[in-house]
């Protein structure tokens, strides 16, 4: 069981909205998302309604400001619980070309650089056969984030990305 806490200001102030399960439409709980308290568990938010848009992921902790989960705005209007992430196994395999053609690689650990670390400058398709794992746009966890769970990823859009480029992707991890 989870439970975030969404308030309106910076701070932990102004109006708040306590959840503890997936909610496809935040709008009518709060107009906007400065800050955020994870109590419990793992938690995807989306910039849109039904989860669409830009994608953050929240593990256990305090977030005073939307700098601090790495939001681009202060628009929350869907979050989802991420329930995959209690176990100690994690393995995906990341391809280079679409529909899990061309190289593959299989990885178990976080990668801070995929370009460093795999010699691979895009990911095409992947996947993920254990765990919940982020994917981030540029190396060391920055820039947007793709959440992916247990499932096959035949295309970037399958994960909600517009591009192929993966800079780096950690397993998530409830800590």
């Amino acid at each position: 069981m989870g439970k975030i806490v969404f308030y309106e200001d910076k701070n932990f102030q102004g109006r708040c909205y306590e959840c503890s399960s997936d909610c496809p439409d935040l709008h009518s709980y709060f107009t906007r998302c400065n800050s955020i308290r994870v109590e419990s568990g793992c938690w995807v938010l989306y910039e849109r309604p039904n989860y669409m848009g830009y994608q953050y992921i929240l593990t256990r902790g305090e977030y005073p400001d939307h700098q601090q989960w790495m939001g681009f705005n202060d628009s929350i209007k869907s979050c989802r619980m991420i329930k995959n992430v209690y176990g100690n196994v994690y393995k995906l395999r990341i391809y280079e070309r679409p529909d899990f053609g061309g190289q593959m690689v299989e990885h178990t650990e976080d990668c801070p650089s995929v370009q460093e670390a795999l010699k691979l400058r895009e990911v095409h398709s992947c996947v993920v056969m254990d765990g919940a794992w982020a994917f981030y746009e540029q190396p060391n966890y920055r820039g947007r984030q793709y959440f992916l769970e247990r499932g096959d990823y035949r295309q970037p859009t399958d994960w909600g990305a517009t591009s192929p480029v993966v800079g780096s992707f950690r397993r998530i991890t409830d800590f």
